[in-house]
């Protein structure tokens, strides 16, 4: 009977890592751009001469493929893709791809350091510079659902001068830029990779300036009218985040937004993949948790700033944009 049950046991966890396999092969097929390279039906002996790759590792890949239902024989011992909607797109088509990359080469090798860093009561240092470029790619996409937001608060202010504090490669003020021609923006980012190639994508656009600052070191020179803190607080010590909602909001002029994105955790509610993030945060000597609700909601307190929405972003992952006004002198 004891046999019997570890059975189940081993069996139950191997059907609920099933779908890591889904995850593991788009991340495969994205990184070598497989996908691409089976559009067509291909055999896998002319993909792996193309692509100078391992010929039975990659008949590996695509067996699992056939059996997830990510690829399809055509015949003849080719191959091509299937389900053209599941997959990722390729690199730089801001592919869904790169979360996949981040979660494969960040996440799971971080989680699965776990036990040695519980045991040694020891955590491991974040290489800003190494994962700078994926971290950006991967902020781009929430941009499609927290951009409305920023520019829809940007219009009802009629906001002139407008901050974006890691800034990242740009995408936010870049597209904010185009369409609000008349506002000034600026951004900050302390990755010196980061910095040029943010540059590089606003090149063309006078009412945009990218500077690498470091933002303990920084101060506007003018009030501003808006300013935007994305996808920073994990790596604000929690002892400095009040503090620094003090400095942010002395900045801004009375009646401007602040708006922040950033995920959320910490209550009973808060979705699994909330918890995962504040797991992998919490890993790193040099990245801190997540932000409670309740915390957001005092740091605008304290700092003269009056919540204006904290709406859901990516639900799944807990993810927020938070807006707040400083109060005038008189409502102070």
């Amino acid at each position: 009977m004891i046999d019997i049950m570890k059975m189940v046991k081993a069996r139950t966890y191997m059907k609920r890592n099933e779908p890591f396999l889904y995850s593991w092969h788009a991340y495969v097929g994205y990184e070598l751009d497989l996908f691409k390279a089976f559009e067509r039906p291909m055999t896998q002996f002319d993909v792996a001469d193309a692509l100078e790759l391992d010929e039975q590792l990659l008949a590996q890949w695509v067996a699992i493929g056939v059996s997830i239902g990510y690829l399809k024989e055509t015949g003849r011992n080719r191959y091509q893709i299937k389900n053209r909607w599941k997959l990722p797109k390729s690199k730089g088509n801001n592919s869904s791809g790169v979360l996949l990359k981040e979660m494969m080469e960040l996440h799971i090798p971080t989680l699965l350091e776990y036990p040695k860093m519980m045991r040694n009561q020891s955590r491991l240092h974040f290489d800003e510079d190494e994962h700078a470029s994926t971290v950006a790619e991967t902020s781009r996409l929430l941009e499609v659902l927290a951009y409305p937001k920023m520019a829809k608060r940007l219009k009802e202010k009629d906001c002139r001068r407008v901050l974006d504090i890691g800034c990242g490669e740009g995408g936010y003020i870049k597209k904010l830029g185009q369409r609000f021609p008349t506002t000034q923006f600026t951004g900050i980012e302390i990755s010196e990779e980061v910095v040029e190639k943010a540059k590089e994508l606003t090149a063309n656009q006078n009412n945009v300036s990218i500077e690498q600052a470091d933002l303990w070191n920084y101060k506007p020179e003018s009030p501003q009218d808006m300013v935007m803190l994305n996808n920073v607080l994990h790596y604000i010590p929690l002892e400095k985040r009040q503090a620094l909602f003090k400095e942010i909001s002395s900045w801004i002029a009375p009646g401007g937004i602040f708006s922040v994105v950033t995920p959320i955790a910490g209550g009973p509610d808060s979705p699994p993949f909330a918890n995962v993030f504040n797991s992998f945060f919490s890993s790193f000597d040099n990245l801190y948790r997540l932000p409670k609700r309740e915390e957001v909601i005092e740091w605008g307190e304290e700092s003269d700033l009056e919540i204006l929405s904290l709406r859901t972003v990516i639900k799944e992952g807990g993810w927020y944009i938070v807006q707040y006004e400083k109060k005038s002198e008189s409502a102070r």
